[in-house]
């Protein structure tokens, strides 16, 4: 008899965690969302096998549960679900980038017998809704998994099995050292590419030149700044403790930065970006990480009329999938520059093999 599998929630995670599962398993898939046009569009592609008209119901039927919503409704639907009837032996797992309180709220499940694994699959994409859902999104991302002490390793293993169509690596460890790790290394960048945007924001006002400038080098190593802000209102709000602990952190940290150049000892400051240089490179090359990748490639063109719609088309035909475009220099004679990015290294690398193939000068950085 086949799996029954109830996602609540059919976006873009969800929407491709049905597609990767069933890359590799026979199930049927029951999804459910407050959106209902999602659900429509959901079912009409075959990514669901049925709608759930009656939750309560689905949830009694269900072998495992998949909460695919914002981490901020993850627990009113635990709330919501808490006094159902459950199937003996379901597994309920959800796919929420901070666990703390999602973990807490989960005790009243667990506190009945029901093996609960927090679950953070990290990729995403620049798209959203079930439209835009794909089995290969999470292909070589880790997937974190932060079970309850009451879940025993074979519950791990079995959520584990039914995920291995998604392609990622899985990392069990706790929802302490999870949140501690992704606001480390994405929550608090996402804070301060914020911030840095403020900054700039401010002194624009006062001289529109700074707009203009920063177009360039400042724009990219602020491109997180343009995530969803309801997402990041709600991510802060859950791992708040950790954030104010980095922030106090990184005051400190700028404080020293500030002392050691009112010294003016170029060797300290020398050192400091040394040391800084040397991580950063050491640091795993194209890899999925807490951060979503972009891989970027720089063509060079002859500034003539319908180059750049040229370029485009010829990715278009190939359906090599581009997510930005920006002209670095174009000036009338002389050869302008196009950077393409791309959210998929296969669609950069197919990229670079198609202009290449056409004659186009590409170049590609690390």
């Amino acid at each position: 008899m086949k799996k029954r599998i109830l996602l609540i929630g059919v976006g873009l995670i969800g929407g491709s965690i049905a597609l990767a599962i069933r890359r590799k398993h026979d199930v049927h898939l029951v999804g459910f969302d407050t959106n209902k046009e999602q659900e429509k569009i959901a079912n009409t592609m075959n990514v669901i096998d049925e709608v759930a008209m009656n939750l309560r119901e689905e949830v009694a039927k269900a072998d495992v549960i998949i909460f695919a919503s914002p981490v901020e409704h993850v627990c009113t639907w635990i709330e919501e679900i808490a006094s159902y009837t459950f199937k003996e032996g379901v597994i309920v797992t959800d796919v929420g980038s901070t666990k703390g309180k999602i973990m807490t709220c989960a005790s009243k499940l667990t506190e009945r017998g029901i093996a609960f694994i927090g679950g953070h699959p990290m990729a995403g994409s620049h798209k959203s809704g079930v439209a835009s859902a794909k089995a290969h999104l999470f292909e070589n991302a880790f997937y974190l998994l932060t079970p309850s002490s009451s879940t025993t390793a074979e519950n791990v293993e079995t959520m584990k099995q039914l995920l291995d169509g998604t392609g990622a690596h899985f990392i069990v460890m706790s929802a302490e050292q999870h949140d501690e790790l992704t606001g480390l290394v994405s929550h608090f960048p996402h804070l301060i590419a914020a911030s840095l945007v403020q900054q700039i924001r401010s002194y624009a006002q006062e001289d529109e030149l700074i707009t203009r400038l920063a177009a360039g080098g400042f724009r990219d190593i602020t491109r997180i700044a343009s995530s969803n802000p309801e997402m990041w209102r709600d991510i802060m709000k859950q791992n708040t403790d950790n954030m104010v602990l980095f922030l106090k952190q990184w005051i400190g940290e700028m404080q020293e930065v500030c002392a050691m150049l009112e010294e003016g000892d170029g060797e300290k400051v020398l050192t400091y970006f040394e040391e800084a240089k040397v991580y950063r490179d050491s640091l795993p090359v194209r890899k999925k990480g807490a951060i979503p990748s972009f891989y970027d490639i720089y063509v060079d063109v002859v500034d003539r009329p319908g180059e750049i719609a040229t370029i485009t088309a010829l990715l278009a035909k190939h359906e090599v999938n581009l997510i930005n475009i920006r002209i670095l220099e174009m000036r009338e004679g002389v050869m302008g520059v196009l950077r393409l990015s791309f959210q998929e290294e296969n669609d950069c690398e197919r990229a670079k093999q198609l202009l290449q193939e056409h004659t186009y000068d590409v170049t590609t950085v690390s």
